[in-house]
């Protein structure tokens, strides 16, 4: 049974943000062993548990409070929103902040060798997609009528399959769309990772950990952005490389005499 002093971290068990989730919590210094096949694993060094669940799974964790955060897909949770908006409910959270990785975006895709001349030539088609509510909202707003097929996977083989027309699904490089013989003809939505935490009260003490790992977060990020760069500059022209930099603010160096004093290494 799970020890609610402690902070629940849901994370994607296997698939496209599952290995960088697991690096984000390994890079913020949070020690636990998250190779095993175990739901539940709990850290060494921090009051952090740390479940790994469906992607699919973690917006409704957080809505319903089960797990204090989540790391979850924008497009994922996005669909659970507008699912629960649908029926009645007011789903609640926060987002905490967007991550650095698992970018793609939901796009429209039709067979390559037919004609596309907006989204009005989808009126009337059938479309497969893993994600209903999003299509429903985007074609909803342009005033295209039409047909869903609710898939949960290989979304790409619905149109050779004779199962639909046209299909709405996450795009990163366009290769398996490529392969089945369709083209990206509208990008419906951007998303991203992002971290997110439940509604509610939280005990002081889960606070000031959250607070501590939104920190941690932020500086691997901002050093996974930053680049060191060394070099030797002629001490007369020093200040005009340092003036090259992008912004003050990007400027903080060391200098140091080289082998000549008429030379300095900067970094």
């Amino acid at each position: 049974m799970l020890d609610n002093s402690r902070l629940r971290i849901a994370i994607q068990k296997s698939g496209r943000l599952s290995e960088d989730s697991r690096e984000l919590l390994s890079r913020c210094g949070i020690k636990v062993n998250l190779h095993t096949q175990r739901l539940i694993a709990l850290a060494e060094n921090m009051p952090i548990d740390i479940l790994r669940v469906r992607d699919d799974d973690i917006p409704g964790l957080i809505m319903d409070g089960v797990v204090d955060l989540g790391i979850i897909g924008e497009n994922v949770l996005e669909e659970e929103l507008l699912s629960r908006r649908a029926q009645g409910e007011d789903p609640r959270y926060f987002t905490l902040r967007r991550l650095d990785f698992g970018g793609c975006r939901l796009s429209l895709a039709t067979p390559a060798d037919e004609p596309w001349d907006g989204p009005a030539a989808l009126n009337g088609k059938r479309i497969a997609t893993s994600y209903p509510h999003l299509l429903k909202r985007y074609l909803d707003q342009k005033g295209i009528s039409f047909k869903s097929c609710l898939l949960n996977g290989s979304v790409e083989v619905a149109p050779r399959a004779g199962l639909a027309d046209a299909i709405c699904d996450l795009v990163s490089t366009g290769a398996t769309l490529e392969a089945n013989g369709l083209r990206e003809v509208e990008v419906m939505f951007r998303s991203k990772a992002c971290l997110i935490q439940r509604d509610g009260e939280m005990a002081d003490s889960k606070q000031q950990l959250i607070d501590r790992l939104l920190t941690r977060i932020q500086g691997v990020i901002q050093a996974r952005e930053s680049k060191y760069i060394m070099m030797h500059a002629p001490t007369e022209r020093l200040e005009e490389v340092v003036a090259l930099l992008p912004a003050p603010s990007a400027r903080p160096f060391c200098r140091w005499p080289a082998t000549s004093s008429a030379w300095r290494c900067t970094w």
